[in-house]
């Protein structure tokens, strides 16, 4: 029978070996790789707070939040030229073409800078010390880390309301992938299969990233537009029409995400409420704040 000290160290490993296992090739610029990598840095930097706290713990995540900033700017203007060439039907080939030469002249500078930060990164010795912390660890407090998780998320979709706001938006998408690598961990602590909660999740987390990787397209056309060696004003005017399209599309994903709102909303009152109060720093069904915004109340 497995200890709890021995499902923490599977859950390490498991991790650890997802990281080193898609590093090398995203290294290398392998878009596919470089998507992969980060999201092992985000599953990684989930656990690693339930398995070694104080200075230690804080130098760890420090370093795989190192590798997850260093991998995030190359993904992000992968996603935008592949958002790009999505939409390449509905404006002039030159305006494309004129879009593709800047993201690519940008992807290159961030991706040398990527490779500069991630060699900063002494990976055998993060592995070493994640894992033998993972062995020193006596108990995994799984639930009451989602329930904190779902506290935020409720806090996030609150603070964002029913009109469109991008940078608020933003912080729910954060809120959901959080919250979905939490129980990630509880489903693999209890060794259970993928549940409809995750489905959720994962369904949500997809639809805002949609919506924010179009808005990271829409701010860096703008940023062509306003260059010094702007376009011409045939181009430019192609130009407003992708723009103008992006915004239709983010609106239209966005009638999406108030659909799925109430179920979100549901899934954070049930992980607070099945939380250990006493853990969770949580009272099921009382207002309380955890952090600066509205606290969670009950979904109809």
């Amino acid at each position: 029978m497995r200890t709890r000290s021995d499902i923490a160290d599977v859950l390490m490993r498991r991790r650890v070996k997802a990281l080193a296992r898609t590093l090398p090739a995203a290294v290398r610029g392998d878009p596919a790789s470089i998507h992969k990598a980060r999201v092992a840095t985000r599953r990684l930097r989930e656990v690693l707070p339930l398995v070694e706290s104080g200075g230690r713990g804080r130098k760890l995540r420090r370093k795989v939040r190192r590798l997850t900033r260093a991998l995030g700017p190359v993904r992000e203007l992968d996603v935008a030229l592949e958002t790009l060439e999505a939409f390449a039907g509905e404006v002039p080939r030159a305006a494309i073409t004129l879009l593709k030469q800047v993201l690519r002249q940008e992807r290159r500078r961030f991706y040398a800078a990527m490779t500069r930060e991630v060699a900063r990164v002494d990976f055998d010795t993060l592995r070493t010390r994640a894992v033998a912390a993972a062995r020193r660890r006596r108990a995994l407090d799984v639930p009451a880390r989602a329930a904190r998780r779902a506290v935020w998320l409720d806090a996030a979709i609150e603070n964002a309301g029913s009109i469109y706001l991008p940078d608020r938006l933003h912080e729910v998408r954060i809120a959901v992938k959080k919250l979905r690598y939490a129980l990630e961990l509880a489903r693999d602590v209890k060794g259970g299969r993928v549940t409809a909660r995750l489905r959720m999740l994962k369904g949500a987390q997809e639809l805002l990233g949609r919506m924010h990787d179009l808005d990271v397209l829409i701010a860096r056309v703008r940023a062509v537009q306003g260059a010094p060696q702007a376009p011409t004003l045939s181009l430019s005017g192609d130009l407003d029409r992708l723009v103008r399209r992006l915004e239709t599309e983010c609106r239209r994903l966005h009638g999406h995400y108030m659909a799925m709102r109430k179920a979100l909303l549901a899934i954070c009152m049930h992980l607070v409420n099945h939380a250990r109060p006493q853990a969770a720093g949580l009272r099921p069904q009382r207002r309380q704040r955890l952090r600066p915004g509205p606290a969670l109340r009950p979904v109809a």
